[in-house]
C-alpha cells in the first residue's frame, strides 16, 4: 500500500498540551479532523480551531482511516482504546491507531493485539518534545509497529514532526522513548544542580547559562529549561512536573526489568517525587530546579502553593 495523503478525515483523541498542538498542525497542513476530550472546554477550544468534536472516543474515529492519541498513560490509552465507549465500540473499520502516549512498551503489544482481533491496527508512536516543540512541529517522532502503517502515517507524521524513526515492532516505539528520555531526565536533573551551584557561588546565572551553552557540557536540555530554571518562573507548563515523575517511575522500571543500573535516574524519579508532593505537580517540569534550591536552602517557591 502506497503512503495515504488527506484521504478521509482522521480522529486524534486527548486534546491537552499536547494533543491540542497536535491537531493544530494538522489543521494548518490541510486534514480533516474529529476529535475526542473529556474536558469540555478543551473540546469548545478544539471546534474553535476547526476541528469536529465528538461526545466519545468511539464517535470520533467514524468516518476515520486514522486516529492520533495523546493521553496521559497507556492506563488511559487501554480505555480509550478497549472500553465501553472506546474506539471497539465504534463501526469503523480498518483503521490505524497511532498512540503517542508515553507507557509501558508491554502494555502496547498487550493494546495492539487486543485491537487486531477487531480488524484494527495499532502502533506505538511515541514523540520526542515538549508543547512548545509540538506548537512548530518540531518533535522527533519514534513508531513502532508494521512498516506498512508507518508508510501509510507519513503525511501524519510529518505534519507534527520534524523527523521520523521506524524503530521497530509493536512495543519498540515506547521502549525508545523511555531509553531517549532516561537520558534526557538525567541531563534536566544535571542542569538543574549545576545552576544551583553557581548560584550558591554568586555566579551572573544567564551569563553561566551562555558558558554553558558554549561548552562541551552543552545539551539540548539547556535550550529546552535553562531560561526558565535562571528565572524561576514555572507556572506556564509545557510539560508538567507530575507527568515527568510518571515517566520517571516508568524510565526506573524499564531499566530494573532488563538488568540495568538505573542510580542517576532513581535519584531524578525522586526528586520529582518530592516536587510532586510539595505542590510542584501542576508547574512546568523545569521547576525540578526548585526542588534542588529549596534542598540548598535557596528556594524561591513557597510549598503546597
Amino acid at each position: 500500500m502506497g503512503t495515504r495523503t488527506h484521504v478521509g478525515p482522521i480522529a486524534v483523541i486527548g486534546l491537552g498540551l499536547m494533543g491540542s498542538r497536535m491537531s493544530k498542525r494538522l489543521l494548518d497542513h490541510g486534514f480533516r479532523l474529529r476529535g475526542y476530550d473529556p474536558e469540555p472546554a478543551r473540546l469548545e477550544e478544539f471546534g474553535k480551531a476547526g476541528g469536529v468534536p465528538a461526545d466519545t472516543a468511539a464517535s470520533a474515529v467514524e468516518g476515520c482511516w486514522a486516529a492520533l492519541l495523546s493521553l496521559p498513560d497507556s492506563d488511559v490509552s487501554r480505555g480509550v482504546c478497549l472500553g465501553r465507549d472506546g474506539i471497539v465500540a465504534s463501526s469503523v473499520s480498518g483503521l490505524t491507531v497511532y498512540d503517542t502516549t508515553t507507557g509501558r512498551p508491554a502494555d502496547a503489544v498487550e493494546i495492539a493485539g487486543a485491537l487486531a482481533k477487531h480488524g484494527l491496527t495499532y502502533c506505538d508512536s511515541t514523540v520526542s518534545g515538549n508543547s512548545a516543540l509540538a506548537e512548530s512541529g518540531d518533535l522527533v517522532l519514534m513508531m513502532g509497529g508494521p512498516a506498512e502503517a508507518y508508510e501509510q502515517g507519513r503525511p501524519i507524521f510529518a505534519a507534527i514532526s520534524r523527523s521520523q524513526h521506524h524503530v521497530g515492532p509493536v512495543g519498540s516505539g515506547a521502549r525508545m522513548k523511555l531509553i531517549v528520555n532516561h537520558l534526557l531526565n538525567i541531563h534536566r536533573m544535571g542542569l538543574a544542580e549545576t545552576l544551583v551551584v553557581a548560584e550558591l557561588a554568586g555566579m551572573d546565572m544567564h551569563g553561566t547559562l551562555d558558558v554553558l551553552k558554549d561548552s562541551l557540557a552543552y545539551s539540548k536540555a539547556m535550550d529546552a529549561w535553562g531560561d526558565q530554571m535562571v528565572t524561576g518562573d514555572h507556572m506556564s507548563p509545557y510539560a508538567r512536573l507530575r507527568q515527568s515523575h510518571k515517566d520517571a517511575r516508568l524510565i526506573v522500571e524499564h531499566a530494573l526489568e532488563l538488568g540495568a543500573i538505573a542510580e542517576l535516574v532513581t535519584v531524578v524519579r525522586d526528586a520529582l517525587a518530592e516536587g510532586e508532593a510539595t505542590g510542584l505537580a501542576d508547574l512546568d517540569n523545569s521547576s525540578i530546579i526548585e526542588v534542588v534550591r529549596r534542598r540548598a536552602g535557596i528556594g524561591r517557591l513557597s510549598p503546597f502553593l
